[in-house]
């Protein structure tokens, strides 16, 4: 005797598998990664990431209201800083005139609702590509974390709603939500970097940014991939010190961690779709080796099914024409 219930009947159309679906994408589930210039009338696509940018802050204004009309409502800020502003004490970091500071003004004037949240880390600034001040060749902690400190209070300043200390140094949440409380910014929110591991997938990234190592990796501060029980215990102390929403990065290799973390922490979770699974898909489409929309969708379906509340992806824009 056949069985009374047969699973297939709950997928015999497309009318009854949307109405039963258990993990649906909106545009509410996504934070749009910027990269920021200087200049004026700069749009300059990524060689490594098609149809993604760099934009200068008169573009950006113009970005930023059309993500709005889309129904984009955050954007995390990143800064392409020039050569001869880099050096190894992060002085740029905390310019209130820099190009950071200035990036998050821009955004909340020409868009005063937008949820603006900000790359805080040393690389983009540093002469050496680290993410912390070097000294005899090791990258320092605790001076670094100073300065991530005063990086974050300066953003706070210039009008940040969130900062996102990217860095994985020892101890920079609880001296960055310390500084943030002594200035006054109770309000203003940390989402942590929190298992960040030391991949093979942020090179796109770092072209954007110009911002590659300029010695060694960078596997004495970010995670070993191998390694579980780690993000949860990193992810933990980050709570512990104040962290309001937490990140896993990268994304689709580190699906486990995802679901490790949800079940185990009571605070939004953010996953990043990194620069190298975003160019995997572009350059694959464009070779007609797979279907672009219906790999870009499969692959942030399974991030949010794994438990991500925030997705931080280059896909955003594209997810939300598909979806009309």
């Amino acid at each position: 005797m056949y069985p009374l219930r047969r699973n297939r009947r709950l997928r015999t159309n497309e009318s009854i598998r949307s109405l039963v679906r258990e993990t649906i994408i909106s545009p509410n589930d996504f934070l749009v990664p910027l990269f920021i210039v200087e200049g004026q009338g700069v749009k300059e696509e990524i060689a490594s990431m098609p149809n993604y940018y760099r934009f200068s802050l008169d573009l950006l204004e113009k970005e930023v209201k059309d993500l709005w009309a889309m129904g984009l409502k955050a954007v995390l800020l990143f800064v392409k800083v020039p050569d001869h502003l880099k050096d190894n004490e992060g002085k740029e970091a905390v310019n209130p005139k820099g190009l950071m500071q200035r990036a998050i003004k821009t955004v909340k004037n020409a868009c005063p609702e937008m949820l603006v949240m900000t790359d805080v880390a040393l690389d983009p600034y540093s002469s050496y590509g680290h993410d912390g001040i070097v000294a005899d060749g090791q990258i320092v902690n605790d001076d670094t974390v100073e300065v991530l400190a005063n990086m974050s209070v300066s953003h706070a300043q210039a009008g940040a709603d969130f900062v996102a200390p990217s860095d994985m140094m020892d101890g920079r949440i609880l001296s960055i939500r310390e500084a943030l409380e002594d200035e006054g910014f109770i309000d203003t929110g940390i989402m942590s970097y929190s298992a960040k591991y030391a991949s093979a997938f942020y090179g796109p990234f770092r072209d954007a940014l110009d911002s590659a190592p300029g010695f060694g990796d960078k596997k004495t501060y970010q995670m070993d991939y191998a390694n579980r029980f780690e993000a949860i215990k990193e992810t933990e102390m980050d709570i512990d010190e104040g962290a309001d929403i937490v990140m896993i990065k990268p994304g689709l290799c580190y699906l486990d961690i995802v679901r490790e973390i949800k079940n185990e922490v009571d605070v939004p979770v953010a996953v990043y779709q990194v620069s190298g699974e975003y160019a995997m898909v572009k350059a694959a489409a464009e070779k007609g080796w797979l279907d672009h929309d219906a790999v870009m969708m499969e692959q942030l379906t399974a991030i949010k099914r794994a438990g991500a509340n925030i997705i931080a992806s280059y896909f955003a824009k594209d997810v939300v024409r598909l979806l009309g």
